[in-house]
Formats: C-alpha cells, structure tokens, sequence
C-alpha cells in the first residue's frame, strides 16, 4: 500500500478554493488539507452551510479525502499572529474557532481538526500555562465527542508546544483522551527536536493521525520544497510506511503560492520518487 499524499490549501494563496481542489486532483494527489481562512471557507461565513456544501461536493467529484486545518495565523487577529490562544486570559474566540471547526470537519468527512498551542501569554507560570491549554483543549474534546472528530495536536517550533515529548505530555493532561491525537510536521521535528527525526516519528506514531511534510534546515523554521533543505526523506516515509500509517501525509509548502501548480507537480514528483526507491537516500 502507496502512502497517501494531500496538499495544503494554505499553498495555494491566489486560487479560488474550488480550482485548487481541481488541480490537485488533476496532479493526482489523494487529499488536501484544507485550512480555514478569510478566502478558503471562512468559518464566520454568512452562506456558511452553502460554502460547506458545495466544497462538499467539489470533494467528492474530484475524489479527494480532507482534513481540516485552523493554522491561518492572522485569522482572529489582524496585528498577532495566532492571537487569541486556548492560553490566553480570554480564550473564547479560539475555542469558539475550533468547534467550528469541529463542525466543518464532520460535514465535510474530514476525520481530523489541527491545531497547535500558539506562543505561551507573557507573566504566567508554566503550571498555569499547561492548565489553561488542557482547560480549552478539554472544552473543544466536548464538541468533539458530539460530532466524532478528532483533535490533531501539532508540536510547531517557537510555539508553548514544540516537541512531540510536550504534546504527549499535553495528552496525558486531558486524560489520556481517545480524541486527541497528534499532527506530525517532518519539517518542524526536524528544525527543533533534539531527538533524531525517525525517533519523532516512532514516538508519535501511537497517536498519529496526520503528517505534514516539507524540506527544512535544522533551526531555521522555513518551510521549503524538497531538495532545498537537509531532511533525508526516504527513510522517513519507510518508517511511516512500516507504522502502518493511514491518514494523509500533506506537503506545506506556505510560500510557494506564486507557482502553487508547479510547486505541487515537483512536490508529489519527488515523494513519489522517494517512496518507490527511484530516489537515493
């Protein structure tokens, strides 16, 4: 079994969302993951429910599989990035964000929603820091569990949580709960971890339901197309290949919107490559 390749819609900046679906199809990719932004499905959309469904079924007619994301950094915040978070001292927005999200994804079919932590609020204790993120995690598992969601946790670099030791970590504080799972960046484990990158990915396969991939240098969180940085790629997709994982592996690749289609092309050519041996490790 081929491993599953989706594409981030945050790479696709300057395209309506329904053509981005119609050239990743055409490409040949096997999902997307689908970022909630002010011009890819606002979830504070007044036609809402009249987006969802014809994104819908633009999914199904291209035969693509989905997973939502809720990353777009300036969404709720035009000055800060990732502002409000689920630490923040009023968390409503995010949390109110993420059931939304919740939301989408089950219409959608998506089994997952991504998240991650955003920057700890300045003047709070760590303690309270991990309290006020399990709190608001907890809260969004609530809505979660009425619409048989997952969360998808990821560990981002310079964020309160970094490193897949903190997302577990993170996951035994809201007990263990069979909803939450992990979203593993290649890229960023590999910028920031101190644990070789194949440790990361055996360390989070347990509760790994989604992967993001892209080429990056060790330190320097840019994300790159691959062949530009320094990861070693075959033996990352055997290890995932040999875990047995199911969910898609989706190329990130923010930056690359200006030639979003060509950046795509290269991106599935090379992991197609990689996977099947044709590239050198």
């Amino acid at each position: 079994m081929s491993l599953r390749f989706g594409y981030g819609t945050n790479g696709f900046a300057h395209h309506r969302l329904t053509d981005a679906l119609g050239v990743l199809a055409d490409l040949g990719y096997d999902g997307v993951a689908l970022t909630l932004d002010h011009h890819h499905l606002d979830p504070y959309a007044r036609d809402l429910g009249r987006q969802v469904a014809m994104v819908g079924k633009e999914l199904a007619r291209e035969g693509l599989d989905v997973t939502v994301e809720t990353g777009a950094p300036y969404f709720l915040d035009a000055w800060a990035k990732h502002q409000p978070t689920l630490m923040s001292s009023e968390p409503e927005r995010r949390i109110d964000l993420l059931r939304r999200a919740v939301r989408i994804a089950a219409e959608l079919g998506s089994p997952t929603v991504h998240l991650c932590s955003g920057p700890a609020p300045d003047g709070v204790s760590e303690t309270a820091v991990w309290q006020r993120l399990a709190a608001g995690v907890g809260a969004v598992l609530e809505t979660a569990e009425a619409y048989g969601v997952a969360l998808a946790f990821e560990p981002e670099p310079y964020m309160f949580v970094d490193t897949v030791e903190r997302c577990l970590r993170l996951r035994r504080l809201v007990g263990g709960h069979e909803l939450f799972g992990i979203t593993l960046d290649v890229g960023h484990a590999h910028c920031v971890e101190e644990r070789p990158l194949l440790e990361c990915v055996r360390l989070a396969a347990p509760y790994l339901l989604n992967v993001q991939i892209e080429d990056m240098v060790r330190g320097v969180h840019r994300h790159l197309e691959f062949g530009l940085g320094d990861i070693d790629f075959p033996p990352v997709l055997a290890a995932l290949h040999t875990l047995g994982h199911e969910g898609l592996v989706s190329v990130e690749i923010q930056g690359g919107s200006l030639d979003a289609p060509e950046v795509a092309r290269r991106s599935l050519d090379f992991l197609r490559a990689a996977e099947t041996g044709l590239l050198a490790s």
